[in-house]
């Protein structure tokens, strides 16, 4: 839905499957190979690029926007991180430090299973709490239908270069997410140069997606 309102608006756009997830079959591949398919894709594109990253995918997004060709990053819900930093150390030190409040939010645990090979996957329900809380029936389900397992090992990586730092970046805080804690969300935004609160799940993208583009059209029309 957003890909098509892009184009709509006259954006150009690639939405990337990193391996083994959408329509990619192939095997899970560590933070370094997802970043690496990222660095594939911009190395084909011509043009300046807005470098979106969701959830984990921040992860990913941070190394690969150090490419010349990334001209603006943004996190949706995304984790941002720093030097040092993993996915797991932010989700535990930043919001400790700031004594974020999990009470009353539903627990992830609950609905994930994590197999030897350390494969983590949700539950159908727990995957519509977590992340499609403010979807229709019909899109939740159909969410739920593309996901993936997830490798756990990726949580423990550090990226190799904090690549959105001197160039600008904007975080969309979600309010209404139920797997990332908005208040944890806030904390990350501070460090990008411009950020916006959305009411909305994990995944305004299938919820709201009119504003995800609004944002992201806004900002390509402002690049050179």
């Amino acid at each position: 839905m957003v890909t098509a309102g892009l184009r709509e608006r006259g954006t150009a756009v690639v939405a990337v499957d990193l391996p083994g997830h959408g329509d990619d079959t192939g095997p899970c591949t560590d933070l370094a190979g997802d970043v690496a398919r990222v660095r594939e894709v911009l190395e084909s594109v011509g043009t300046p690029v807005v470098l979106v990253g969701h959830s984990y995918g921040g992860i990913v997004i941070t190394p690969a926007a150090a490419h010349p060709a990334v001209a603006h990053t943004v996190f949706v819900a995304a984790l941002c991180p720093t030097e040092g930093e993993t996915a797991t150390t932010m989700a535990t030190e930043e919001a400790a430090a700031a004594n974020v409040d999990h009470r009353g939010r539903p627990n992830p645990g609950q609905y994930m299973t994590i197999d030897g090979d350390g494969m983590a996957s949700l539950s159908a329900e727990g995957a519509k709490i977590l992340f499609y809380n403010d979807c229709s029936d019909e899109l939740a389900d159909w969410a739920v239908s593309r996901l993936r397992p997830q490798p756990m090992g990726n949580l423990q990586d550090v990226p190799d270069a904090i690549g959105w730092r001197g160039k600008p970046s904007t975080y969309a805080v979600c309010t209404m997410d139920n797997i990332m804690h908005p208040d944890l969300q806030r904390i990350l935004a501070r460090r990008t140069t411009n950020a916006v609160e959305w009411e909305a799940s994990h995944s305004p993208f299938l919820s709201q997606p009119d504003t995800v583009v609004d944002l992201l059209a806004g900002i390509a029309a402002g690049i050179d």
